[in-house]
């Protein structure tokens, strides 16, 4: 029972965190202030910051120009890593953080509960097909970063341009040019290349004064986290336990292409995670890991001064009849006054 406790609490402490990009909202207008969180934790709590000689890359995409973000542009408050930015001509942006790898080293049962902890089942079913279960391990990890907004109207194509990383995700479609209950399929990359067969899990913060489009509720996996810096917090609650949960929502797993289907069934901040592990001999290495995130945001209006086709043609057709129903008045009351005025003169 100790060592159990002793081992779930060496991954807590000790283990890597998942890394996300998040604003309070995803539609911003142009030339506008931005602080966009950089979170190193759950997708609700960060547990620490990421310090700048740990980036490897960070930058701005929006009309088709590329921005470095510099090291002043960064500010910290509460274990949250702020970036802080202006953003110019309306666009759909894109931001990018890529972090360099670390050495975790971890006995056999810890790296075991991390492994089921962080949904990471294929390679634990590997250790149990090749009786691997009482190998120590020492992992070598990064991770890697995306955020997509809307600012302003006018949509652009930076949503789709690779950024380079070792490993990330991919849209195939704007994802402002979406509402909710609408489908995305996103393409998932290793070096460039589509990654086949790689378990991913989708999930999405649900805000306020919003609605789903389907009943359907998705499966859950739970999990705990996994970085280098050390933090300290315990399981005090229900509320608590569930905040570490990294492997909640759709459970899903990219094709021959590299590519997943997922049904964007709720307004929402929808985020998308994977962890790709393989097992590795270099540099006295028994694992390598890459970790990739993506985050974005779905509603049914798109925003305060845009609305879903539905209640647009609504709005539409009501000003088309009452502009109709005004113009039949005038003429019936001209034609009425005109009659009157010619039946004076006679």
């Amino acid at each position: 029972m100790k060592k159990t406790f002793f081992a779930i609490v060496v991954i807590v402490l000790f283990s890597s965190h998942t890394m996300f990009l998040k604003l309070d909202s995803y539609f911003l207008e142009p030339n506008s202030s931005v602080a966009l969180q950089l979170f190193n934790g759950t997708f609700e709590k960060s547990e620490n910051i990421i310090a700048r000689n740990r980036m490897l890359d960070a930058s701005i995409l929006s009309n088709g120009i590329r921005t470095k973000v510099s090291d002043s542009q960064w500010t910290e408050k509460d274990s949250i890593t702020i970036l802080n930015f202006q953003t110019e001509d309306a666009g759909t942006y894109v931001v990018g953080v890529s972090t360099k790898a670390r050495d975790f080293k971890m006995n056999a049962k810890v790296f075991n509960e991390y492994l089921e902890h962080e949904g990471l089942y294929d390679m634990l079913e590997w250790r149990r097909q090749n009786n691997a279960l009482d190998s120590n391990a020492i992992e070598k990890y990064s991770k890697h970063v995306k955020t997509i907004f809307q600012v302003g109207a006018i949509k652009t194509n930076d949503w789709q341009t690779e950024l380079g990383y070792p490993i990330e995700f991919v849209p195939l479609e704007n994802p402002y040019n979406l509402h909710t209950g609408d489908s995305l399929e996103l393409k998932l990359l290793l070096n460039g290349k589509p990654l086949a067969n790689q378990l991913v899990y989708a999930d999405y913060k649900n805000p306020k004064n919003s609605h789903s489009h389907n009943a359907l509720k998705a499966g859950e996996e739970h999990g705990h986290s996994h970085d280098g810096e050390v933090n300290s917090h315990t399981h005090e609650s229900k509320e608590s336990e569930e905040s570490h949960t990294h492997t909640s929502g759709q459970k899903l797993r990219t094709n021959e292409e590299g590519i997943i289907k997922t049904h964007l069934f709720a307004d929402g901040i929808w985020y998308f995670q994977t962890i790709h592990i393989v097992n590795t001999q270099k540099e006295e290495l028994t694992h390598e890991s890459n970790w990739s995130t993506l985050t974005f945001e779905v509603t049914h209006t798109h925003g305060e001064e845009t609305h879903t086709h539905e209640h647009q043609h609504e709005t539409n057709n009501s000003i088309y009849i009452f502009l109709l129903g005004s113009l039949l008045l005038i003429g019936v009351l001209f034609l009425w006054f005109n009659r009157r005025k010619n039946e004076n003169k006679n």
